[in-house]
């Protein structure tokens, strides 16, 4: 195997070091593992970009609020590795607990405003969570540039404002939502579906890109997600926890898309909750 698994944090300085010394642009791919073909879509984005790329897989204890939903997260170092081998990335970063958060660690990292919306208040913590890695990430990698997909919509504005407040010198770079045939967005939790959940579950990206066809015509949000709420309770969904139309630059509130926009959700099929999001365009 050429990809190289490095544990510590001094260590994978040393390499990016030496990167640097040969003049090479660094990129990163943070991730908790269970590679999908989405991960595997940002390394090969990163390696458009930057001739050397370390993939981080850390599964991040600080954002989970669910203890059950840390334990349940698969562990799959192996394979993962195995799936970015052929890819060409120079290095997989697999940082032991204490490389992350030694003890006495006591410093967390908050995004106000943005973090207080859409998933904030079903999963208390989550983003500062997110912050706090992420920052220190970024910090431990030295990399010029760090792509994240837009499934995690909201995410990629925390890790973006974190980035620019904390004057962390790196480009977020925001790269498209990849799907299956059938449309349903690639997810780690797609693989805790029953065969009939999987089979209903495009149902969500269905009905969120006919929603968003209506608001880029110019409708009034409310009915429009009211309608959509309904479609994907119908398919079944046992609940929605969220959908929303928000500005795609802020995340603002919308009643229709005066704007670019994003059209986001959360919804749980029996005991797996998806995430999605589409584009709106603005209203003609």
């Amino acid at each position: 195997m050429s990809i190289r698994i490095v544990r510590k944090r001094d260590a994978l300085r040393a390499v990016v070091a030496g990167w640097r010394a040969e003049g090479h642009a660094v990129g990163v791919v943070p991730t908790m593992g269970a590679l999908h073909e989405g991960h595997l879509s940002l390394v090969r984005a990163a390696l458009a970009r930057a001739p050397k790329v370390i993939v981080t897989l850390f599964v991040n204890p600080k954002q989970f609020n669910n203890p059950a939903d840390l334990a349940a997260y698969p562990r799959t170092e192996t394979a993962d590795a195995a799936k970015l081998d052929p890819l060409g990335a120079q290095i997989l970063y697999v940082p032991d607990p204490g490389e992350i958060y030694p003890e006495g660690f006591c410093t967390t990292v908050s995004v106000e405003g943005i973090t207080g919306v859409l998933e904030g208040p079903f999963r208390p913590g989550h983003f500062d969570g997110v912050a706090t890695v992420v920052a220190k990430l970024f910090l431990q990698t030295g990399a010029d540039f760090a792509f994240f997909g837009e499934k995690d919509f909201q995410q990629l504005h925390v890790v973006t404002r974190m980035a620019k407040d904390l004057d962390i010198p790196v480009e977020i770079v925001p790269c498209a939502t990849v799907r299956e045939a059938d449309g349903l967005a690639l997810s780690s939790r797609n693989v805790r579906l029953t065969p009939e959940q999987r089979g209903k579950a495009p149902a969500l990206a269905e009905a969120l890109f006919a929603a968003a066809g209506r608001l880029a015509g110019g409708a009034s949000a409310a009915p429009v997600l009211a309608e959509a709420r309904d479609r994907i309770l119908a398919a079944g969904f046992r609940d929605v926890e969220y959908l929303e139309l928000r500005a795609a630059d802020d995340l603002a509130a919308l009643d229709r898309a005066s704007r670019p926009a994003r059209l986001l959700v959360a919804a749980w099929m029996g005991d797996v909750r998806l995430i999605d999001n589409v584009a709106v365009a603005q209203a003609r």
